[in-house]
């Protein structure tokens, strides 16, 4: 099976660093656009079936790869973002503030954190690991996408590659980022990760928070 796994195109809060998790933040106009290039690159890849996050920025994205492949999207749930939970909505400066000892741990030690109100890495991992299963069994020798967020993204890179969650600093994934999988005798194997040459054009676009 051919994997392709896809963040979402830029949002505002995205661009101004808050943390979104389950607020429906929809692309901003980079976002669109990174969204329209990102489609373009993948008409010709001979995806099947697109399953996308529940929310409006991962939609969008799957839909405008729909446009250009003739494949429809299915939501997913097992690939909605991390609840952040009383960070959510919060900029990356109030979050230090108002979080220290948390926000030191969640850059140290990632996969120790819970967050208030919310969930934490083994939470994602616990959904969406079984998922990829399923997904298997159900699309052997097919090719399919998900199109979702960075931190569900960093969780499946990690879980495919084996490395545990504590490697979850050691993942990139900037905004409409590509990542291929490809899964052969019994093991996954990573062929792209964090790709963005398709926003080349792009003055600006590409953000990693």
């Amino acid at each position: 099976m051919r994997l392709f796994l896809v963040r979402h195109g830029r949002t505002a809060w995205n661009a101004g660093e808050v943390f979104r998790g389950r607020e429906d933040i929809p692309l901003d106009h980079v976002g669109e656009t990174e969204a329209g290039l990102l489609a373009e690159r993948l008409r010709g890849e001979g995806i099947e079936v697109i399953f996308s996050s529940p929310l409006m920025r991962a939609k969008q994205t799957a839909l405008r790869i729909s446009e250009q492949t003739g494949v429809s999207v299915v939501e997913a749930e097992e690939l909605i973002d991390l609840d952040y939970g009383q960070w959510q909505g919060r900029t990356l400066q109030e979050v230090k503030v108002n979080f220290p000892g948390l926000y030191e741990l969640w850059i140290k030690k990632p996969h120790e954190v819970v967050f208030p109100s919310g969930e934490g890495l083994k939470d994602v991992l616990g959904r969406v690991a079984p998922f990829v299963e399923t997904v298997l069994e159900g699309f052997c020798n097919r090719t399919v996408a998900f199109v979702t967020h960075k931190v569900v993204l960093k969780v499946i890179i990690c879980h495919l590659l084996g490395m545990g969650l504590s490697a979850f600093w050691k993942v990139e994934q900037s905004t409409s980022a590509l990542n291929l999988f490809e899964y052969r005798d019994g093991l996954w194997r990573a062929k792209l990760i964090n790709d963005t040459c398709h926003l080349a054009s792009l003055k600006e676009g590409g953000v990693e928070f």
